[in-house]
């Protein structure tokens, strides 16, 4: 018995003098401790059971990762190979994310800045010049956001505001972007409230920094690329994709609810269940349909297929009345249609071409306008720091041919 009593004295001591010896050697590698067992006194008979407490035994562990120094991870971004495209790669974002404790119902802040735009070269034949190019061009974008993200992905949000200036809104009606919270907590789908890009086709719902082109088509500059407040829902599934909205149809805070306003989208995917084999192809039609003055309508149809280094996309859209980045016009019928070839060249050289025609109003003869563009995109770090080389020729019914050549580049950081 005094053997025993003795046994679990010592075991005690040895656990409460653990800590101490192994804050003396903190040079030692934890790994190398080894398992400790208190073996049994000579005179317990073999068989006979001994109560020792459970935690006598040290198992290995390892050491917690340091993390890295800013150093090391600018020498990471450095290093970084980007093969997809489609969709942006911000530069420094293990710099610019903040993650939380385990017990904290933040998961992870990341804040970002990112930059398009050119440095454009305009000429009409006969004199050099910005006038009678093309319709609506806005082509540099330098945004800043802040994006948050709660554990279980119970939740996320993104605040951004766009630093462009813009001739025809004030400072504060073009300086709010995007701002919204969203949730995927329903299997499937995605909830977002707030300010945001809704799909008006399907160019017109891109993001600036994941554009083939530094400008879009003529249909998504004047219909689509427009932010507006409501609440949507979308849908991802293996065959099909669907995104309903119901929005104000007021358009970067320029007046209070003058209407309601109905965007969705649906996409089918013949080829979602073959795992890429024969590509990816993407068959789809898109409505906007509001109020605003007067009723308007815009209907869309788009097709897209991406098949190794080839990719190519067809959009056609037809409008009575719009409500786009430009201003609503409830009394016009417009339409037009583009379609885009590109291929990879090498694993960082895109070529593409395009064609692009636009009829601003049914009711005006001989007021179409094509362009014909022809690009070259150097992917250096994926769409986090590309270089972009457009030339467009616009070919103008009622006015002077037009040429563009636009050397841009692009930055997410």
């Amino acid at each position: 018995m005094k053997n025993r009593f003795l046994l679990v004295i010592l075991a005690l001591i040895f656990i409460a003098a653990t800590p101490v010896f192994a804050a003396k050697k903190q040079a030692d590698p934890v790994s190398e401790l080894e398992e400790v067992v208190l073996e049994a006194p000579e005179d317990v008979e073999e068989g006979e059971n001994i109560e020792v407490p459970q935690a006598i035994s040290i198992s290995e562990q390892k050491a917690p990762t340091a993390e890295k120094s800013l150093k090391e991870k600018l020498q990471d971004v450095y290093h970084l190979e980007v093969e997809k495209y489609d969709k942006p790669t911000y530069l420094l974002e293990n710099v610019f994310t903040h993650k939380f404790d385990e017990d904290s119902i933040m998961d992870r802040t990341q804040l970002w800045a990112g930059y398009n735009g050119d440095i454009g070269l305009n000429f009409t034949q006969g004199s050099v010049g910005a006038e009678h190019t093309t319709n609506h061009y806005d082509i540099n974008t330098i945004n800043v956001g802040y994006d948050g993200f709660l554990k279980n992905n119970n939740a996320d949000f993104r605040v951004m505001i766009n630093i462009s200036p813009f001739s025809s809104r004030n400072v504060i009606q073009n300086l709010f972007a995007d701002m919204y919270v969203a949730t995927n907590k329903i299997p499937h789908h995605r909830i977002m409230i707030g300010h945001t890009r809704p799909p008006v086709g399907m160019e017109g719902a891109y993001g600036p920094f994941v554009l083939p082109f530094l400008a879009r088509s003529q249909i998504s500059r004047n219909f689509g690329t427009v932010r507006k407040l409501g609440a949507r829902i979308g849908g991802d599934y293996s065959l099909i994709d669907y995104d309903f909205g119901v929005y104000s149809s007021d358009t970067y805070f320029q007046e209070f609810f003058p209407g309601a306003e109905f965007i969705g989208r649906v996409d089918l995917k013949p080829l979602g269940k073959t795992d890429g084999k024969y590509g990816k192809l993407i068959v789809g039609a898109s409505m906007d349909a509001g109020h605003r003055d007067n009723n308007f309508c815009v209907m869309g149809a788009h097709i897209q297929y991406d098949y190794k280094r080839f990719m190519a996309n067809f959009e056609w859209a037809n409008a009575n009345g719009y409500n786009g980045p430009a201003g609503y016009s409830v009394d016009k019928h417009a339409s037009g249609f583009y379609a885009t070839l590109g291929y990879m060249i090498t694993k960082k050289l895109q070529i593409l071409a395009r064609y692009d025609e636009f009829d601003p109003d049914h009711n005006v003869d001989n007021n179409k306008s094509r362009e014909y563009s022809v690009g070259l995109n150097y992917f250096i770090k994926g769409q986090g720091l590309r270089l972009i080389l457009n030339y467009v020729f616009c070919q103008n019914d009622n006015a002077k041919d037009s040429h563009r050549i636009m050397l841009g580049t692009q930055i997410l950081l």
